[in-house]
């Protein structure tokens, strides 16, 4: 069979970092597509505060842990270290790459939802609520409420607590004004809200919304679609499964047709 290659000698932007971009941008070649990665995300652990010490101290006297994302797999086992992986809660993840770096960490999911976004993480996990669980959230500095917030109000006891924060790299920004400004990217991909501001808030400094008006633009899950259209921005592609592998795809059928 023939691989279509709607994507085919278009230059599509590759939001991640080198060591995340690999598998990204060798998708794309088979499709075609000329990747141009500019990370436009980067995470790096708090600094160690009172909260987050207490809440690694007892993670053992929680019935659940939440993971929202691989990052926040990655930075709490790198805090709490591999002795104390025995004596982890449940654990209920978010996302297939969340789920593959657990697995890859020696531990397992209790519960993972049907689609990968918060909505029905909470719709499919409330049945597991009884009024005083004790429930843990790590997350980034930028992390939505909505679970938290939903988990209390059917009677868990929810501690959130901040284990990483998000950032752009520095030599992403003129690395990314200059392709804007000499038109040199068709189509943009986002993964997350916070890869959608980062670029914005480039754009806006230097002035190159008008150079955003070529672009095609995918993107994964209905909360990053919503925060393009915020800015006033086209969706082209925006596949129901939420992986990188069905917004390229979603692209490239996007492509074909049109």
């Amino acid at each position: 069979m023939i691989q279509s290659l709607g994507l085919k000698d278009k230059k599509v932007l590759v939001p991640r970092g080198k060591k995340e971009a690999k598998s990204f941008s060798r998708l794309l070649e088979s499709f075609g597509g000329i990747p141009i990665e500019i990370p436009l995300i980067a995470f790096r652990p708090v600094t160690l505060n009172d909260k987050l010490r207490q809440v690694l101290e007892t993670l053992h006297t929680y019935d659940w842990i939440i993971f929202t994302s691989k990052v926040t797999v990655e930075t709490l086992l790198s805090l709490i270290g591999p002795d104390k992986l025995p004596s982890l809660p449940k654990i209920a993840v978010i996302g297939k790459k969340t789920e593959e770096v657990l697995r890859a960490k020696g531990l397992k999911a209790e519960f993972f939802p049907s689609e990968f976004v918060a909505e029905t993480f909470v719709e499919e996990f409330l049945p597991y609520i009884q009024r005083g669980v004790k429930i843990c959230i790590p997350k980034g500095n930028l992390a939505r409420e909505y679970i938290s917030d939903s988990l209390k109000k059917a009677g868990a006891i929810v501690d959130e607590v901040i284990v990483y924060e998000t950032y752009m790299p520095e030599e992403s920004h003129d690395q990314l004004a200059k392709m804007f400004a000499e038109d040199q990217l068709d189509i943009l991909m986002f993964t997350s809200p916070s890869t959608v501001d980062h670029l914005m808030s480039v754009v806006e400094e230097y002035q190159l919304k008008k150079h955003l008006e070529s672009c095609l633009i995918g993107c994964i899950g209905p909360v990053t679609e919503n925060k393009l259209i915020s800015y006033g921005l086209t969706v082209h592609a925006s596949p129901k499964v939420y992986t990188v592998e069905e917004m390229i795809n979603s692209m490239n059928s996007y492509l074909e047709e049109k």
